[in-house]
């Protein structure tokens, strides 16, 4: 009770808020997110000439195509993990985000590492971004072109700023998070159990609506 009493007095005293200070990230961490993303490049431009050549062992149930997309999203989401763990090394513990993770309050390591290092895959439809133009994702790109670039990777963070092509897939993602929270949140559900409890099974097999009182036609 002394120690819950004595935090609210400090925090009063002193304040928590979040500056773009405590979004800075360091040297070394942009040393160890640029290692981090050249390799996973590379990996994935080892898997792109794999596929092209006819090499690439196919997974269990998948053909190429597949296959690829499947390998390439694991080792971009492994890029993103690894800068999340990096970024929260090398962060100070006095770090207000890195506080707010840690104790529950918002956010995640995967936020800070958006907000400092690397926002990574967007997703669309649970897959890397589709081609919206006549085989690419955005006139910006080679035509059948599948490098993470291309494909909706987004090597920046919001502190270093989104080049054009990464806010467009950016948004992509966004739109989609919006649209289910809309879909799946508390609103519309329950507007859909509302409209069901009126509803009732009359006499005659139908259903009739309570509050107009007559049989809905089938």
């Amino acid at each position: 009770m002394v120690l819950v009493a004595s935090s609210a007095r400090w925090i009063g005293n002193h304040g928590f808020s979040i500056g773009i200070d405590d979004v800075q990230p360091g040297g070394r961490l942009n040393k160890n997110k640029s290692a981090r993303i050249l390799e996973g490049y590379g990996k994935c431009d080892e898997l792109i000439q794999s596929y092209n050549k006819g090499m690439l062992k196919l997974q269990p149930g998948c053909d190429a195509a597949q296959t690829l997309e499947a390998q390439i999203t694991g080792v971009l989401n492994n890029i993103r993990e690894t800068t999340a763990k990096v970024c929260m090394d090398e962060l100070h513990w006095r770090n207000s985000p890195l506080i707010m993770s840690q104790c529950g309050s918002k956010g995640s390591p995967i936020n800070i590492s958006q907000m400092i290092a690397c926002v990574g895959q967007q997703s669309v439809g649970g897959r890397r971004a589709p081609n919206g133009f006549i085989d690419r994702s955005l006139p910006h790109f080679p035509r059948k072109s599948k490098t993470p670039d291309a494909k909706g990777f987004v090597a920046n963070s919001f502190y270093s700023g989104l080049t054009a092509t990464e806010f467009f897939f950016h948004t992509m993602g966004g739109r989609e998070g919006l649209v289910d929270t809309a879909c799946f949140g508390e609103f519309v559900p329950e507007a859909l159990v509302d409209s069901r409890v009126a509803h009732r099974r009359g006499f005659d097999i139908g259903v009739v609506d309570s509050t107009l009182d007559k049989t809905i036609p089938r």
